[in-house]
């Protein structure tokens, strides 16, 4: 398996990070994930821009032109067996001498892999997935897509433990997110989710479900989501570049709406599905000059 660090392609085996490089000391990094579908990267732009976006914000330096960083990602698109892939990457500020305050000077680590892009059976779609809860206890940049995960590791750990497929987080009474996905209800054949803030990581999976839902006449609003609305809602959704679009049918043991994926997630699926299949296999690759 060949991975990408620092500007070459490596096996897997021989790609070394020093040990005080400050993602492995500190978290001191940021990520991204872009699902490839049939060898072209989705929405690859959309995610350079969350990078850029990411990194501006913890002031990390970014170490390639949007050119740059398209001619590597397809290099190691190309380097693997498969046609659907998950290319994750992520940028450190580099390494240096322990100390919390920003070295200078340091050259940032890139680091890129990809795996096989797996998305919920066909069974677990139909039937739908249960979730638990927890408070949401974070800090208060989740909008950043910081390496620093043990806060969501922890979350996403509770639902592991219970067999769960997600872990839905409340704030002061609120929903915001999942451990690793964006959280749609509905009520009333209307699609609710809490609006874009510092408490939630934009997803452009969450984009493309709004963008459906805007271009077929589905009701949808933005709004802050109480606990007992989510409880009490028709139909609760999961989404995320590897869940796609995913019905959660019991939370914390207790069934939701009736206990089977509800009708406007089964229509949000389909719209889902045929846009993958016309827009999103049917992409062609961005010009490198662009």
């Amino acid at each position: 398996m060949k991975v990408f660090l620092n500007g070459r392609l490596v096996p897997l085996e021989q790609a070394t990070v020093s040990v005080l490089d400050r993602g492995f000391i500190f978290g001191d990094g940021v990520y991204e994930l872009v699902p490839v579908y049939s060898r072209v990267p989705f929405r690859l732009d959309e995610h350079l821009t969350r990078l850029e976006r990411s990194l501006g914000e913890t002031r990390i330096r970014n170490p390639y032109s949007r050119p740059e960083w398209r001619k590597h990602i397809y290099q190691l698109i190309d380097a693997q067996p498969f046609e659907d892939q998950g290319i994750y990457f992520q940028v450190t500020r580099g390494a240096a001498k322990r100390d919390h305050a920003f070295p200078k000077g340091v050259e940032p680590t890139v680091f890129m892999m990809s795996n096989p892009l797996t998305n919920p059976p066909a069974a677990q779609v139909e039937k739908g997935g249960v979730a638990v809860s927890a408070v949401d206890n974070r800090w208060l940049r989740c909008d950043i897509k910081s390496i620093s995960l043990i806060g969501n590791c922890l979350l996403r750990q509770l639902s592991a433990e219970h067999g769960a497929a997600e872990t839905i987080l409340f704030r002061d009474g609120k929903l915001t997110e999942a451990s690793a996905s964006n959280v749609f209800v509905v009520k009333g054949g209307v699609i609710q989710s809490p609006p874009k803030s510092n408490l939630i990581l934009p997803g452009i999976t969450y984009d493309v479900v709004v963008e459906l839902a805007h271009a077929n006449a589905m009701p949808l609003e933005f709004r802050d989501v109480g606990e007992a609305a989510v409880r009490g809602s028709d139909e609760l959704w999961v989404t995320s570049s590897s869940k796609e679009v995913l019905a959660i049918v019991e939370l914390d043991g207790t069934r939701n709406g009736d206990g089977r994926p509800g009708p406007v997630f089964r229509r949000m699926y389909q719209l889902y599905q045929d846009f993958k299949q016309k827009v999103m296999r049917a992409g062609k690759r961005e010009a490198l000059s662009a």
